[in-house]
């Protein structure tokens, strides 16, 4: 699904209307509808105050629409018109006639702090203030609304984002910005919904296809795409009938050291799951009995040392190394890294220490093979980008680095941004409960499983964080967020890709 600009789903929005033959009105009726539709399909007429504030620009006017919906069903519903203006846009004026014309009760006018209403727990707020448009803080008198609101306790809706975020900075952190639980949105996601900074605002996310021209849509030109189901089922592809082990990758993952050869296990765990055909393992002697009594699959080489990894094997051959999980920055490992680096000519991936010692060692990025696949945690990009002021400029920093080196960069986090060079790619699947330590270990081994079978790089980067989320979602419905450990996820990669199959088939009516 592509990720559009405020000033890209305007005109999509002026384009709809020419050709659809529809009024600005027209449009502002279908979409807030369908807001009306998600309501009542959840509150099924139950008898709770709603309490809808309205701005005065085009999202007070979806606002009205709703509560002349709501009303015509039976609810109890009290509209509040946010007087933050002199100016009224014309559809907020059309939709606010058509309000009157159904109740005696006409909106209430909130123009000052001593005309905000009392907002009691239990209550249904549905925010409609401002909307996408929004270019300035709010301040002021309506500020305080905003704090009395988030501070109710009341449920909270949010109509397309919730007002005082903005869709293209990040606000400061004393901003007045709607804290939704539950937020609906037209036809697109915004890219501001996804970043650590600003991904409380919109709570549970649901985006609403409001019948823009898809023809124009399919022609706008984004370089960010949220990764669903329906883009990770494109991006897979199947095993042939007539194959063997040698069809499915040769890879090699080096890492560990003394008191961390858990993590390379973790790792090789999740590229066997993940479907490698060959997996060997370069550990320091210390992990030898751990991971042939761990994973007999995987076949091991050790180093010369006990307690670290001290060289590269040259003379292995391989499809794709993943090199980094618990390897440490001894000078002796880092000696390791630079031999990988000045051996081999296709793509790697490197993760944990491997990313520590490229931040100590800048001048090692440039021996890293084109298309080579970073995988950071927060900490960890930091130390190789450095300091960024918000998520836009962190973004704009990852793509530079991406760039410069042209590597993909896996920007870890509750929303895993895949980036190369212009193009990110939101990852919309996994749960709090992959907040565990060794999850990464795991994703990096099934990107390397997929690298290794013949993905190209970035597809095998953008699958398997997606089907990386799945398994996820797997396990914490088998075992609740808290017991979700990172062999869990591991042991469920099958499980993820067969269900990206199994749903869909469900939704068509088959079995």
């Amino acid at each position: 699904m592509k990720i559009l600009s405020a000033a890209q789903l305007s005109e999509a929005d002026k384009e709809t209307i020419k050709k659809q033959n529809i009024s600005s009105e027209e449009l502002m009726e279908r979409a807030a509808t369908l807001v009306f539709n998600e309501i009542n399909n959840r509150l099924q007429g139950a008898p709770i105050p709603i309490k809808i504030f309205c701005g005065i620009g085009n999202n007070g006017g979806d606002g009205l629409v709703v509560a002349r919906h709501l009303i015509q069903h039976g609810y109890h519903v009290t509209v509040y018109v946010v007087n933050y203006s002199d100016k009224r846009a014309e559809d907020f004026l059309a939709n606010y006639e058509k309000l009157k014309e159904i109740t005696n009760d006409w909106p209430q006018l909130i123009k000052k702090e001593d005309n905000f209403p009392e907002i009691n727990t239990g209550d249904f707020v549905i925010d409609a203030m401002f909307g996408i448009g929004l270019n300035r803080p709010i301040e002021g008198w309506v500020a305080k609304l905003v704090g009395l609101i988030n501070t109710s306790e009341a449920f909270i809706l949010a109509i397309d984002m919730p007002s005082g975020l903005f869709s293209d900075k990040i606000p400061g952190k004393e901003a007045a910005v709607i804290k939704a639980n539950y937020t609906l949105s037209f036809q697109a996601p915004k890219l501001v919904f996804f970043f650590p900074d600003t991904m409380d605002y919109i709570g549970d996310l649901q985006v609403l296809d409001i019948g823009l021209d898809r023809e124009f849509i399919s022609k706008i030109e984004s370089d960010i795409f949220l990764i669903g189901k329906q883009e990770a089922v494109g991006l897979y592809i199947p095993r042939k009938t007539n194959t063997h082990k040698g069809d499915y990758g040769k890879i090699l993952i080096a890492g560990g050291s003394y008191g961390k050869i858990g993590s390379v296990l973790l790792s090789t765990k999740a590229a066997l799951r993940t479907g490698t055909g060959l997996c060997s393992v370069y550990i320091p002697k210390c992990g030898y009995d751990i991971i042939q009594t761990g994973i007999p699959e995987a076949m091991v080489i050790t180093d010369d040392d006990n307690n670290i990894l001290t060289s590269y094997p040259k003379a292995f051959e391989a499809d794709v190394v993943c090199f980094g999980m618990g390897v440490g920055t001894d000078k002796k490992s880092v000696n390791a890294l630079k031999e990988l680096l000045e051996s081999i000519d296709k793509p790697i991936l490197i993760d944990a220490d491997g990313l520590n010692i490229l931040s100590e060692n800048p001048d090692m990025l440039d021996l890293l093979p084109k298309n080579s696949v970073l995988t950071p945690h927060p900490g960890e990009l930091k130390r190789l980008i450095g300091e960024w002021d918000d998520d836009f400029h962190k973004i704009n920093l990852v793509k530079e680095f991406s760039k410069k080196y042209n590597i993909i960069m896996v920007v870890k986090g509750s929303h895993t941004f895949s980036i190369y060079q212009e193009n990110i790619y939101i990852n919309n699947s996994g749960n709090p409960g992959m907040a565990t330590a060794g999850s990464g270990d795991v994703l990096s081994g099934i990107i390397t499983s997929l690298m290794g079978q013949g993905y190209e790089p970035i597809n095998a980067v953008v699958f398997g964080v997606y089907i990386h989320g799945m398994a996820g979602d797997i396990a914490a419905s088998e075992l609740g967020y808290e017991s979700v450990l990172a062999g869990e996820i591991a042991n469920r990669m099958g499980r993820a890709i067969k269900e990206l199959f199994t749903r869909e088939a469900n939704e068509t009516g088959n079995t």
